[in-house]
Formats: C-alpha cells, structure tokens, sequence
C-alpha cells in the first residue's frame, strides 16, 4: 500500500524497512509535495484500510491511534545517500555481543 501511494504522489522510494514498531522510508519527494502531506497520506491511508480489513483492530484502537502522532524526517546532504541506504539495510540486525558497545 506504501508502494502505491508513493506510486501515484510521483514519490521515488529509494530503500524502506518495516519493523514491528515503526518504519523506514527513504524517498525522493517532487516539490510541489511537502513532506507533511505525505505523511499524512501514508498514515491516513494505510491505517483506513487496516481499520477496513481487520474490524479487531478497530475493537483494540478504539479512540487511539495505529500510527503514533509524530514523525521524523531529515533530508540527505549531511550525509550520502549510500550511507542512508546502508542504514536502512542494517535495521532489524542485531549488533555484534547483542550490544551498542563501541570498539576503541
């Protein structure tokens, strides 16, 4: 479904990761949309139809919200898109000893 509303916004996914409890996306957006509009239509979309197609969900989020209320976008520039990309690929892998721990 994400893949058709970009489709039809003219929006380029580039790389894009699902999680159990939020998602990547990294696109290339036209000018004329503003990144809040897409936003808002991917969310409002996806949790219409969720809420269409498993009527349990709608016992479950009752007066709540699928998708939480916030977001977070950064465009590339500061870093490389391969470095975007390369960040997308690694998530849902765990790190090396289960840890965050940094090598000296």
């Amino acid at each position: 479904m994400i893949r058709e509303i970009c489709k039809t916004k003219d929006v380029e996914i580039i790389k894009g990761h699902v999680s159990k409890d939020h998602v990547h996306i990294f696109v290339t957006v036209p000018p004329h949309i503003s990144v809040s509009q897409l936003v808002q239509s991917l969310k409002g979309k996806t949790s219409r139809k969720l809420m269409m197609e498993y009527k349990s969900l709608n016992r479950n989020f009752w007066g709540r919200h699928i998708w939480a209320r916030g977001y977070f976008v950064a465009s590339s520039g500061n870093v490389t898109d391969e470095v975007i990309i390369k960040y997308i690929e690694e998530q849902g892998k765990e790190p090396p000893d289960g840890d965050f721990k940094i090598d000296d």
